[in-house]
């Protein structure tokens, strides 16, 4: 079976397995949850609002009665809310086999975190490096332990401006949405250099799902842009039932490899089945990488319980 025939089908059985899906509630989180819980795993939804979660929740058991779901509340864009939610995992002693970072926000108007952060930069990669680093140790004990990082197309192009992290200069919303998406890719190869020089056994990978249509174009851009998103959802998105495919089969399939990234097969990575794509090159540099950890770390006051790689 080719690679232009993946589809969720071929997940394979999750019993006994723990993932952790960031911003399930909706869009591709909410989509990614559902096949996971069809194929038995249980699965942990981190959402920013409790009560959408809820009735995420009741939907899906709705369809599917017994499956096996958990909401807990996460502000990726707060990393106070990021220690509270890592902590209390750890407490009540919840297994984590798969850390899916999928939540996210696309080219709002320019906003601060809590703490001082442009939101998309904080919510897109900060909150989703401080994460993985809180749960690193809970993962390193999992069965067949990824982390999988959703990236975007609109990584291309990208770059950190480090003399204007958070806008105060010189911020327009897509600029700065596409700064977060090219961190994520930055983030999700460095990590797998170092879980590799470290002898890990968790894997991290990447996936983007091309343009789908889910509420990211709508919730998060105003004005134009809104309207733009809104057209280009409406003749060129595929359906986020395709769209998911990437980070689903990151996430589970058998025989993927660490720094591998999925995206879309078809013409510019649009649309289509999932497959090995290949990241900007820009985002392939270890330098502009071990940068930007260096920077997230003093930012967020996580220290990975790993070596810096080579």
């Amino acid at each position: 079976m080719t690679d232009s025939e993946w589809t969720a089908a071929r997940i394979p059985d999750l019993a006994g397995r723990t993932f952790v899906v960031t911003g399930a509630n909706s869009g591709l989180g909410l989509a990614t949850t559902r096949h996971l819980a069809r194929h038995g795993a249980h699965v942990v939804l981190a959402v920013r609002d409790e009560a959408r979660g809820r009735r995420a929740v009741a939907g899906l058991s709705d369809a599917q009665p017994g499956v096996s779901l958990e909401v807990r509340s996460l502000d990726l864009a707060d990393l106070d809310s990021v220690a509270e939610f890592a902590a209390r995992l750890h407490a009540d002693g919840v297994p984590v086999d798969v850390l899916v970072n999928n939540a996210g926000v696309m080219a709002p108007p320019r906003a601060l975190s809590p703490q001082g952060h442009e939101m998309q930069f904080a919510g897109n990669h900060l909150g989703h490096f401080a994460l993985t680093g809180l749960l690193l140790n809970l993962l390193q004990a999992g069965r067949d332990p990824r982390v999988v990082t959703v990236s975007s197309i609109g990584h291309h192009g990208g770059r950190i401006h480090f003399d204007d992290l958070t806008g105060a200069r010189d911020y327009a919303p897509v600029k700065y949405y596409d700064q977060s998406k090219f961190a994520n890719v930055l983030f999700g190869l460095e990590l797998d250099r170092r879980l590799r020089a470290a002898g890990s056994p968790i894997r991290s990978l990447l996936a983007h799902p091309g343009i789908s249509a889910t509420n990211l174009q709508s919730t998060g851009p105003t004005g134009l842009i809104r309207v733009g998103g809104a057209l280009v959802k409406r003749f060129f998105a595929q359906d986020a039932e395709i769209g998911v495919l990437s980070q689903l089969r990151a996430a589970t399939a058998p025989g993927v490899e660490g720094g591998q990234f999925y995206g879309p097969d078809g013409w510019k990575e649009l649309r289509g089945h999932p497959t090995v794509v290949r990241p900007d090159p820009a985002a392939e540099d270890p330098d502009t990488a071990r940068r930007l950890w260096d920077l997230s770390e003093d930012l967020t006051g996580i220290r990975y319980a790993i070596a810096a790689s080579a």
